[in-house]
C-alpha cells in the first residue's frame, strides 16, 4: 500500500494516550456535547416559537446556535467515541468531509457574530433608521452572505489540501482533521501554503476580531452618553456579546498564529472554540437576558397547559 501515491485512511493520534485521561474526558466530552445540543437546541426552538424571531438579534441569534450544533457535530462525536477505540482511524473522504464542514460551520458562525455586530450597531448608533436598515429582507441577505461566506472559506480550504500528495506517515497529531496537521503529513513541501493560509486567514480572522472590538467599544461609548433603563439593557446585551466573540476568537487567532510548537498546543485551543464556546453561548445569552428568559417561560409552560388541557 505505501507505494500508492496516496493514503486511503488517517491514524487519528486524539489528546492524549493515558487510559485514565481517556475515560475522565469521555464522560466530560460526552456532557459537553450534550450541554450544547440541549442548550442551542433549546434556545433554537424558543425563538422560533415566541415572537422574539421576528427581532433582527433574536433571528441571528437562532442562526448562531443552529451553527453551534451543526460545527460541534462535525468534531463532538468522533472525538467522543475515538477517546473508547483502541486505535482511530479516518477514512480519507470522510477527513476532507470533516475538514469542510467543521471550517463551513466554523466560518459561518463567524460571519454571523459580525452581522450581530452590526446589528446592534445600527440599533444603538442609528436607532431612529433601525426598524428600515434591518428589515427582515436584510436579515435574510445577511445570513445568506455568512453562509456564502463561510462556504468559500472552507472550500479554498479543502482544494488546497485535495491537491497535495499524502504518502508516507499517516498519523494526524490532532482530534480531528484541519488544515495545519494536514500540510505537516503532506509529502511535498507546505511551507508556501501555510504561510499563504496564516497570512490569508489568519489575517482575516485577526481583522474580524479587532472589527468586533471596536464595533462595540463604538457602541459602548454611545451608551456612556444615555442614562436610562434601555442602556443598562443594551450594556448588558454588548456585554453577553462581547464575551462570546472572545471565546470563540482568541483560541482561533492563537492556532491561525504559529507558534514555535504550534500542533500541540492547537489540539487546547481547538477544544475551546469546537467544545467549550459553543457550550457556553446559550448560557451567555440567556442567562443575562429578560427576554429571552421570559420567551422560554412562555415556550416552554405553553407545552405545559396544553397538556394539563
Amino acid at each position: 500500500a505505501m507505494g500508492q501515491d496516496n493514503i486511503t485512511e488517517f491514524i487519528l493520534l486524539g489528546l492524549f494516550s493515558g487510559e485514565d485521561a481517556k475515560v475522565a474526558c469521555f464522560v466530560l466530552f460526552s456532557l459537553c456535547y450534550t450541554t450544547v445540543l440541549s442548550g442551542n437546541l433549546l434556545i433554537l426552538v424558543t425563538i422560533r416559537g415566541s415572537c422574539l424571531s421576528e427581532k433582527p438579534m433574536y433571528f441571528f441569534l437562532s442562526y448562531l446556535s443552529f451553527m453551534d450544533v451543526c460545527f460541534t457535530s462535525t468534531v463532538a462525536p468522533k472525538l467522543i467515541t475515538d477517546l473508547l477505540a483502541q486505535r482511530s482511524t479516518i477514512s480519507y473522504n470522510s477527513c476532507m468531509a470533516q475538514l469542510f464542514y467543521a471550517h463551513f460551520f466554523g466560518g459561518t458562525e463567524i460571519f454571523i457574530l459580525v452581522a450581530m455586530a452590526y446589528d446592534r450597531y445600527v440599533a444603538i448608533c442609528r436607532p431612529l433608521y433601525y426598524m428600515v436598515i434591518m428589515s427582515r429582507k436584510a436579515c435574510y441577505v445577511l445570513v445568506m452572505a455568512s453562509v456564502i461566506g463561510g462556504f468559500i472559506h472552507s472550500i479554498l480550504h479543502v482544494l488546497i489540501i485535495v491537491q497535495l500528495p499524502f504518502c508516507g506517515p499517516n498519523q494526524i497529531d490532532h482530534y480531528f482533521c484541519d488544515v495545519f496537521p494536514l500540510l505537516k503529513l503532506a509529502c511535498t513541501d507546505t511551507s508556501l501554503m501555510i504561510i499563504a493560509i496564516i497570512s490569508t486567514t489568519g489575517v482575516l480572522c485577526i481583522l474580524t476580531f479587532f472589527a468586533l472590538v471596536i464595533s462595540y467599544i463604538i457602541i459602548l461609548s454611545t451608551l456612556r452618553t444615555r442614562s436610562s433603563e434601555g442602556c443598562r439593557k443594551a450594556l448588558s446585551t454588548c456585554g453577553s456579546h462581547i464575551t462570546v466573540v472572545f471565546m470563540f476568537f482568541l483560541p482561533v487567532i492563537f492556532t491561525y498564529v504559529p507558534t514555535a510548537d504550534s500542533v500541540s498546543n492547537d489540539k487546547v485551543f481547538a477544544l475551546f472554540y469546537t467544545m467549550f464556546a459553543p457550550m457556553f453561548n446559550p448560557l451567555i445569552y440567556t442567562l443575562r437576558n429578560t427576554d429571552m428568559k421570559n420567551a422560554m417561560r412562555k415556550v416552554w409552560c405553553r407545552d405545559k397547559l396544553l397538556e394539563s388541557q
